[in-house]
C-alpha cells in the first residue's frame, strides 16, 4: 500500500510510520523537516510546508492520505481539496476535544463543539477542540464516503513530547509518596501511541470509513495502575497518596498535575464509549509495555508536573488538614 503521511516524526506520526515500514507499506512523508529530520531513511521525505507547498505533491498518486498534523481548519481543508482526486482515502487523527463537552459519556454521535469564528487560527484550550471539528468538515466535505475520522483521547507511550504521562511515570519511578488526584485514581482513560498507530493502518487499509472514537484501554485501567506499573519497572517503593480533587482545586496549575482536570464540562472524559472502534479492529496492549516503553523513551519536559518541593508543600498541608 502506498502511504502519505502528512507529518510522520513526531510521537503519533512517529509511532504510525514505524508500525507503516514494519509491515511493508510503501511511504512517503511530507513534513518541514525541523523534527527528528534523520528518522526513517527507508522512507521517501518531501520537505515542504502544508501551508502553500502543496504543489510539491502534484502529479502523485498514494492509496490513503493519513493526515496526523492537521490543526488549523483551513490548512486540512486545503490538503484535502489538493489530494481528493489523486488519493483514494484520507484518514484524519481527530480529538475528543472535538465534543461541545464530555460531562457526561460520549459516543460519535455526540454534540460538536463550534466556534463563533470559523476563520480564527489561534489554538487554545478553548479553541482546538472546534478547530479540529472544522477539520472534520473540511475533510469529510472533500472526501465524503472515502474519510475516515479518527478521535483519540489522551495519547501516551514511547516519544511522547508532551511530557504528560512522562512525569507522571517517571515520578513513580523515584518512589516515595506521590499525590494522585482521586478523580484520576478511580477512572483513566488514554492510548498507547503504537496502539493509535495500529488503528490508524486498520483503517487506511479498510473501506470501512466514519468515524471513530480510539482512547481506551479495555479493560479499564486508573493513574493508580499506571503508576504502581512504573514504580513496579524501576523496582522502586512507591506510596501513594489519593487526594480528593475538592482539596487540589485551585491550589495546582494544569501543568503542575498533567492530565487532571477538575472542570465541570470535562468529569466523564474518561468514559468515552469506544465500542465501534473495537468492533472495527483497535486493539490495546497490556499497561506494563505502555509504561515500560515510556520510561526507555522519553524524558521529563521542564515545567510539567510538580517539583519534589511543591509536592512536599502540597502532602503537608493535606496531611495537616
Amino acid at each position: 500500500m502506498k502511504i502519505l503521511v502528512l507529518g510522520g516524526t513526531v510521537f503519533v506520526g512517529r509511532a504510525l510510520v514505524e508500525a507503516a515500514l514494519t509491515a511493508g507499506n510503501e511511504l512517503t512523508l511530507f513534513h518541514r523537516g525541523l523534527t527528528n529530520p534523520g528518522l526513517f531513511p527507508d522512507a521517501e521525505h518531501v520537505l515542504g510546508d502544508r501551508d502553500g507547498g502543496l504543489g510539491l505533491l502534484e502529479g502523485r498518486s498514494w492509496d490513503v492520505c493519513i493526515d496526523v498534523s492537521g490543526y488549523l481548519p483551513r490548512l486540512v481543508g486545503d490538503s484535502a481539496a489538493a489530494l481528493c482526486d489523486t488519493v483514494e482515502r484520507y484518514v484524519y487523527v481527530s480529538s475528543i476535544s472535538v465534543y461541545a463537552d464530555l460531562s457526561v459519556p460520549r459516543d460519535e454521535d455526540g454534540p460538536i463543539a463550534t466556534i463563533e469564528d470559523e476563520t480564527a487560527e489561534e489554538i487554545t484550550g478553548e479553541s482546538c477542540g472546534a478547530l479540529k471539528a472544522l477539520g472534520e468538515r473540511a475533510v469529510t466535505g472533500a472526501y465524503g464516503e472515502r474519510a475516515a475520522i479518527v478521535r483519540p483521547g489522551y495519547v501516551i507511550g514511547p516519544h511522547d513530547d508532551t511530557g504528560r504521562f512522562p512525569w507522571w511515570a517517571h515520578r513513580a519511578a523515584r518512589g516515595g509518596e506521590m499525590i494522585v488526584p482521586a478523580s484520576l485514581a478511580r477512572e483513566f482513560q488514554a492510548i498507547d501511541t503504537r496502539d493509535l498507530a495500529d488503528f490508524l493502518l486498520i483503517r487506511a487499509r479498510s473501506p470501512l470509513t466514519g468515524i471513530f472514537n480510539a482512547t481506551g484501554p479495555v479493560p479499564p485501567v486508573t493513574m493508580l495502575d499506571l503508576v504502581e506499573a512504573a514504580a513496579s519497572a524501576s523496582d522502586t517503593d512507591l506510596n501513594v497518596e489519593v487526594i480528593d480533587d475538592a482539596f487540589l482545586t485551585g491550589k495546582v496549575t494544569d501543568e503542575e498535575l498533567p492530565l487532571w482536570d477538575d472542570d465541570p464540562s470535562w468529569t466523564a472524559w474518561a468514559r468515552v464509549d469506544v465500542s465501534k472502534a473495537i468492533g472495527a479492529g483497535l486493539k490495546f496492549r497490556p499497561i506494563d509495555d505502555t509504561v515500560a516503553a515510556t520510561l526507555a523513551h522519553t524524558t521529563p519536559v521542564p515545567g510539567i508536573g510538580l517539583g519534589p518541593a511543591r509536592e512536599a508543600e502540597l502532602l503537608a498541608a493535606w496531611h495537616a488538614r
